[in-house]
């Protein structure tokens, strides 16, 4: 390789490690603390507009009411098991944030991979991840022990859409190996299955 291109990967290399995140725009936070956000105007409307109209009395009852369905919703198992991995979905959107902080899985400018959305599976979850100009599958592969970390998670695998390389997916594994699925392709309609990992080195031949 010529020396000037491994100086200029170098350099690249120095300065994404040196660089620091920015700020993120109103747009970027909104869309990404959006569930936090709708669900506190949600109940800040209820209450308000309850308060103010009804009065204190029917507050209390609106209250009361709310929480004895959460508390309904948490003590039946199918909802209860909606709730806690659609609590995952959130967690781990916030996660992968983190991770490609640590990791630094930025462009040039320091922007973040942007979660477009996550799904729960049975191996855990499934995100998409919008990479801006300046970040590649291979970024997110070559720091994937520090996203594993940041999830939480057992194993996080990575895969590149082959039809437009600015969107991957992570698979992030929370299930004992035992209950995953056989791995295929993410974007073919058996959604449950687990993608296989995008490992570009070669293994290893005996001399």
């Amino acid at each position: 390789m010529p020396r000037r291109c491994v100086e200029a990967g170098v350099l690249a290399e120095m300065e994404s490690a040196i660089s620091t995140v920015p700020r993120p725009s109103l747009a970027e936070f909104g869309w990404n603390w959006r569930y936090e956000l709708l669900l506190v105007t949600v109940l800040a409307g209820q209450f308000t507009s309850v308060g103010v109209m009804a009065g204190t009395g029917w507050l209390i009852a609106v209250t009361a009411a709310d929480v004895i369905l959460v508390a309904g919703a948490v003590a039946a198992r199918p909802l209860r098991g909606k709730l806690i991995a659609a609590a995952w979905c959130v967690i781990t959107s916030h996660r992968i944030r983190t991770g490609c902080r640590h990791g630094w899985v930025q462009s040039r400018d320091g922007r973040l991979p942007v979660v477009l959305h996550t799904t729960p599976t049975r191996y855990g979850e499934r995100a998409v991840l919008w990479c801006r100009a300046g970040i590649t599958a291979d970024d997110l592969i070559s720091s994937r022990e520090i996203i594993t970390v940041a999830c939480w998670a057992s194993e996080v695998r990575i895969v590149a859409n082959q039809r437009g390389r600015h969107l991957v997916t992570l698979a992030v594994i929370r299930r004992p190996a035992a209950e995953i699925p056989q791995q295929t392709w993410p974007y073919l309609p058996r959604h449950e299955d687990l993608p296989q990992n995008q490992d570009t080195e070669e293994p290893a031949t005996a001399a």
